[in-house]
């Protein structure tokens, strides 16, 4: 086989953090006193120092700077709550409404020389959301972007000066300030087999981050991924208190947690120190009514995958590697003995099979071994994809609500009930932990990036999928989707008539970009920065910098894997 393949091209951008939607100082770090050398304070790396309540300032300019001031949550929100009157209360962990502050407008109602003392106001926001994130730090797109109105209410003060007296619960962020402000964590919970760790991606404020992240961990998972997902924490133990010195978490645990089994302490001890990688914390030490606990990691599965493209040739099925292909034993052999030609596969973690839909129809699974076992030959199937528990998952495209799982035999479990408000799916694909199944739907004559829990018993045998959360409604039209980590989901996909890329978190504000002409399918790797494109023409593109560049010619097949072998 003769491949031809391009030079790299390293490109290295800086980044530009662009201000001008914030009022405010910007400042990097910040200074504690009092404090020792050795003590290492949680603090952002970048945080705004919101402006203060300017003498005589009127009504609608107290309340856009209490609204601006929402940027800056240092001290509990201490700048913002100088715009409150003394005995007022408000709730900023309550929500996040994520808006475009273009739209944003602020008016007085109810002017104070409409009260008979002229100390009272009425003051209105008008907002335009895009996004919502509850007190979880759960993120939710907006159903419709359609404006809403915040209502304050106003009194002048001893000093002649406006403060606010009631005001909603939450921050307002535009949307090109929201992520800087506030940053995605990864909450890991397990799967039902306890062999893997499962991302639950929040958005937190930056600052006194491993506490929240600690305390939202033992709350449990968001509510749309109950039952696919355990966790050592169980009910009624509570994070207490965590306290980050020197990389280092002490977290208290209730006084109940000094009755739970050594598995149990074990599974919240590797919890915790994955859920804190983010917050810049190296070693966690639990306690429990300061009683310190002994634990331990356990061994979780791997969720990478080999880092070269999976693709088939004219002549062979492997990896791609210098000028020629890697075969995979056993299976480069099977694969290139189907017919009719597969037009797209998903190798299992194990390697020992491949789920292919055919050039005729039909969906087989494709065993290391030699055999080819037919599984489902419903018409109009899409591409099926494959779990790390030997279920090939198929469904067809016009009838979303007839998803199916097939054992290695053939049997089949129905999940009648999923996707039941769509009337087509173009592709779908299960995370490599097997707990998520993501789906492009079209219903209502939109195109929508959906994701839905997977429910399994503890041997892993699929039971029922979990009621769909929306994720985007941007897309023109959908023609692919792969998982490019374990929380990131890459969409092949157009915008008008343009085909794009939209890097998709799971609970997140989508990024996208253009993507080559002739773009057909779509696979990940092991970051979201290291997608891979086939192109009609059979071009295999990767992406350096901001640029899309071709890799190889005459692929007639990019194949997604669902994992590396476990050692």
């Amino acid at each position: 086989m003769s491949v031809r393949r391009s030079l790299v091209a390293v490109v290295m951008a800086a980044a530009v953090l662009v201000l001008a939607a914030c009022t405010g100082l910007p400042t990097s770090g910040q200074v504690y006193a009092g404090r020792d050398a050795a003590e290492q304070v949680e603090s952002p790396d970048f945080s705004f120092i919101p402006d203060r309540p300017q003498p005589g300032a009127t009504p609608e300019q107290i309340v856009d700077g209490f609204i601006r001031a929402g940027s800056g949550p240092a001290g509990e929100w201490a700048r913002a709550n100088l715009f409150l009157a003394p005995g007022a209360e408000w709730d900023p962990w309550a929500t996040v409404t994520v808006d475009v502050q273009g739209s944003r407008e602020v008016v007085e109602v109810e002017p104070a020389t409409a009260s008979p003392d002229d100390t009272h106001s009425t003051v209105t926001a008008e907002i335009t959301p895009v996004a919502n994130v509850d007190n979880r730090g759960v993120y939710s797109p907006s159903e419709s972007v359609v404006a809403s109105t915040l209502p304050f209410q106003l009194e002048k003060q001893p000093d002649g000066e406006w403060r606010i007296t009631e005001a909603p619960d939450g921050v307002v962020l535009d949307q090109n300030l929201f992520t800087t402000v506030y940053r995605h964590y990864s909450l890991m919970f397990f799967d039902p087999t306890w062999q893997f760790l499962v991302p639950d991606v929040r958005w937190f404020p930056r600052v006194k981050v491993a506490s929240t992240i600690a305390t939202q961990l033992a709350a449990g998972p968001a509510e749309w991924l109950t039952g696919a997902v355990g966790s050592g924490f169980t009910d009624g133990t509570l994070v207490t208190s965590s306290v980050v010195t020197s990389n280092v978490a002490d977290v208290a645990l209730s006084v109940d947690a000094q009755t739970l089994d050594t598995e149990t302490i074990d599974r919240m001890q590797t919890q915790l120190t994955a859920s804190l990688a983010a917050a810049g914390v190296s070693e966690v030490r639990m306690s429990a009514d300061g009683v310190p606990l002994t634990a331990s990691i356990v061994p979780v599965r791997s969720t990478t995958v080999a880092a070269a493209p999976l693709v088939l040739t004219e002549t062979d099925f492997g990896f791609l590697g210098g000028d020629a292909l890697v075969p995979i034993p056993g299976l480069s052999d099977a694969m290139m003995s189907v017919t009719p030609a597969p037009v797209s596969a998903q190798m299992s973690p194990d390697r020992d099979f491949a789920a292919v839909r055919l050039e005729g129809g039909g969906v087989s699974r494709v065993e290391a071994r030699g055999d080819v076992v037919p599984l489902d030959t419903r018409a109009g199937l899409i591409d099926p994809t494959v779990d790390a528990f030997g279920y090939t998952w198929s469904v067809p495209r016009d009838s979303p609500s007839g998803l199916s799982a097939y054992d290695p035999t053939g049997v089949h479990i129905d999940f009648p009930t999923a996707w039941s408000n769509a009337t087509q799916i173009s592709a779908m694909a299960l995370s490599r932990d097997g707990t998520r199944l993501v789906a492009l739907l079209t219903g209502g004559g939109r195109t929508s990036v959906w994701v839905a829990a997977v429910v399994r018993n503890a041997d892993g045998v699929p039971q029922s999928v979990g009621v769909p959360i929306v994720l985007s409604e941007s897309l023109a039209a959908a023609g692919g989707v792969a998982w490019l980590d374990g929380a990131t989901v890459g969409v092949l996909g157009s915008s008008g008539s343009e085909p794009i890329v939209l890097e998709q978190p799971i609970g997140g504000p989508s990024i996208e970009t253009d993507a080559p002409a002739s773009s057909a399918t779509i696979a990940g790797s092991n970051q979201a920065t290291t997608v891979r494109l086939r192109g009609s023409d059979d071009t295999l593109y990767v992406k350096r910098g901001t640029n899309w560049q071709p890799l190889a010619t005459g692929i007639r097949l990019l194949a997604t894997q669902q994992g590396t072998p476990q050692q």
